[in-house]
């Protein structure tokens, strides 16, 4: 575990409460520039599109039948029943289905991507617990087949997370899945960053059996209430800093470090937590560990338990992150219900929300929703298409700060849509046309929407 260093804070702090009394002109102003990396995604031209006649599932809990939906200028810009306008391009969609673009928040295409080489495999930076000032967009090929793999089963925007092997694992980047040369070219604008962090037996796995802390839970706990300590002071540090120079004063700027600068993001509501954490315990531990350094929870991956705190997590506006079936491959992933996703929906303000965390379970991250809609009902729950879409929509873009984009079927938001050929919860739906911020970027009936990777050129 990397040791708390405090005297380069302290001294940083002492300076600035001193004020540094000198009147002369002040030095320039050292500022950090928090998106050091832009976005330089640019939405494909796109002119109107009308579709009519389908059965829409908005994302927001509605199911429309026999509707028109008008995307225009990269927006939805109407959506009801026989609309009255003219658009460059008219689908029929009658018999088929229209949802929001499927988001998957928990990826590693990119970073751990196909050819699954160790030379390609840059998404865990084991070499400290406490690794935050790695950013996961450093590492993501966006050359990786699985992109377009995944944009043929209707995902148009996903989140690339760090490893799970440290306690805080690095910056996710959330991206547009758009083919594009560059990462930068992919990058959703304006979308929060998130921070990857890990509970229970990963971290104190990897550094306990190297005789580094953590090498217990309560070693894990103490890892992250040290690194919340440090970036505390560090955020007073600057905070300082800024007023001294506001009053008019010359203070010196505190020592920069990039892996207290993710932390401080977090302490200042910029940054989103995402935390992989099974158990039912640990899950309420972080909400007190949040409490306790003033920040949010965020997002719970996996939640094997969730069911067991559901009540918890929508009191504390967590979204949980889970699988329908993937459980007892490792003790802690042991106490799982089939019905976990539909527990934790139950309870009102929930934010239930499936995710991938596979290459190829991204393809159909649609039949993952219908199992658990299938599984539930099965046990006595009364769940709809209506309300299952949201997982993998809505609640997925709310989870990552986006749902005032993208994530639901309304007016204004981005034209993030799938036309299904049938009803997207059958096993034998498929994804027709997909479009992102109202471009067409994938047509499965037209070879010139269906990206190919430069990597796959001239592969069999």
């Amino acid at each position: 575990m990397q040791k708390f260093k405090p005297t380069a804070i302290v001294l940083a702090l002492s300076t600035v409460l001193l004020g540094c009394q000198d009147k002369g002109p002040q030095k320039e102003k050292v500022t950090i520039e928090k998106n050091p990396y832009p976005s330089t995604y640019q939405p494909h031209s796109a002119g109107s599109t009308l579709i009519t006649n389908a059965t829409v599932l908005t994302g927001t809990g509605e199911r429309l039948e026999e509707t028109d939906i008008l995307l225009k200028e990269g927006k939805i810009s109407q959506v009801g029943k026989d609309l009255s306008v003219q658009a460059d391009v008219t689908i029929d969609a009658q018999g088929k289905w229209v949802t929001p673009g499927i988001i998957d928040v928990h990826s590693h295409l990119g970073a751990y991507p196909n050819p699954s080489v160790e030379s390609h495999a840059d998404g865990n930076e084991m070499t400290k617990p406490n690794t935050a000032q790695v950013w996961v967009e450093h590492s993501v090929w966006p050359q990786d087949p699985g992109f377009n793999r995944a944009r043929e089963g209707g995902i148009t925007t996903l989140q690339i997370l760090p490893g799970s092997a440290n306690l805080f694992g690095g910056r996710s980047v959330t991206l547009k899945n758009v083919p594009s040369p560059t990462m930068q070219g992919m990058k959703f604008p304006d979308a929060p960053y998130g921070l990857k962090m890990a509970c229970g037996e990963n971290p104190k796995r990897v550094y306990g059996g190297k005789g580094v802390a953590p090498y217990t839970r309560m070693g894990n706990m103490a890892g992250y209430r040290a690194a919340w300590a440090e970036a505390t002071e560090y955020k007073q540090a600057w905070e300082q800093y800024n007023a001294a120079y506001a009053a008019g004063l010359n203070p010196d700027a505190p020592e920069r470090d990039i892996r207290l600068d993710t932390l401080r993001g977090v302490l200042d509501g910029e940054i989103l937590i995402h935390n992989h954490c099974y158990k039912a315990e640990e899950m309420a531990m972080m909400i007190d560990l949040s409490k306790e350094f003033n920040y949010h929870s965020g997002t719970f991956h996996h939640g094997i338990e969730a069911y067991k705190v559901a009540d918890l997590l929508a009191e504390n506006g967590n979204c949980a992150a889970l699988w329908p079936d993937w459980w007892g491959f490792k003790m802690e992933a042991y106490d799982m219900v089939p019905e976990n996703v539909a527990i934790v929906d139950a309870v009102k303000n929930s934010c239930a929300v499936v995710h991938s965390d596979s290459d190829t379970t991204i393809q159909r991250l649609n039949h993952e929703a219908a199992k658990i809609m299938n599984t539930a009902n099965q046990a006595g729950f009364s769940l709809k298409e209506q309300d299952a879409i949201k997982w993998i929509t809505y609640n997925a873009a709310k989870s990552l700060g986006i749902e005032d984009k993208t994530g639901s079927v309304k007016l204004g938001k981005q034209a993030d849509i799938v036309i299904w050929d049938r009803n997207p919860f059958s096993v034998y739906s498929k994804a027709e046309t997909v479009y992102i911020d109202g471009a067409k970027v994938y047509d499965r009936f037209d070879e010139k929407y269906q990206a190919v990777s430069d990597f796959m050129l001239g592969q069999r």
